[in-house]
């Protein structure tokens, strides 16, 4: 059985050291997922400056995107991040729960984002008409449809690479759904 290792900051090239740096200061720890893209040399530079850019979408509407994929795609990792960077975004506990079911009675746009999202990624992009329909009707523009899926790619990256490799969880493990 093939044992994938996270890397030190003594592991990894000079480049991404200093984004180990960068990282530990804004954050106050490494991410074992960042720290694991650093085995490749220009990985974790490129997904952190595609996870950066700018978007149409607030950050509390991305986390909605990031559980909705993390859960169906079955990342034990990323559902645990982002619980935690959904409850620093204002959700509560029982409402990421909702979230990460596909659906959020708590608030009619969220719920349509969160519905979408799961259509989107279920259907690997092909959805019906009335899920754009419900989309569009909830306030969203063909802009934010881009980043959706933006946001969904990049989530399916690291939802991949935690599944493949299967390194330790560093965030409080999210509650399993029930």
């Amino acid at each position: 059985m093939t044992k994938f290792s996270v890397p030190t900051r003594g592991e990894v090239s000079e480049n991404n050291q200093a984004i180990f740096d960068n990282l530990k200061s804004s954050l106050g720890f490494v991410p074992n997922l960042y720290a694991y893209y650093a085995k490749n040399e220009t990985a974790l530079g490129d997904y952190l400056t595609f996870q950066n850019r700018k978007s149409t979408l607030k950050s509390k509407e991305r986390e909605v995107i990031n559980l909705v994929t993390s859960q169906i795609n079955g990342c034990r990792y990323c559902q645990s991040a982002h619980t935690l960077i959904g409850k620093m975004n204002g959700f509560e506990d029982e409402q990421v729960l909702e979230i990460r079911q596909g659906f959020a009675s708590f608030d009619t746009k969220i719920d349509a984002l969160a519905k979408f999202t799961k259509a989107v990624v279920e259907g690997k992009g092909n959805v019906s008409q009335d899920a754009k329909n419900n989309f569009f009707a909830a306030g969203y523009s063909e802009a934010n449809l881009i980043d959706v899926v933006i946001v969904i790619g990049d989530k399916v990256i690291s939802n991949y690479i935690h599944n493949l490799a299967g390194f330790e969880i560093d965030f409080p493990l999210a509650p399993e759904l029930s």
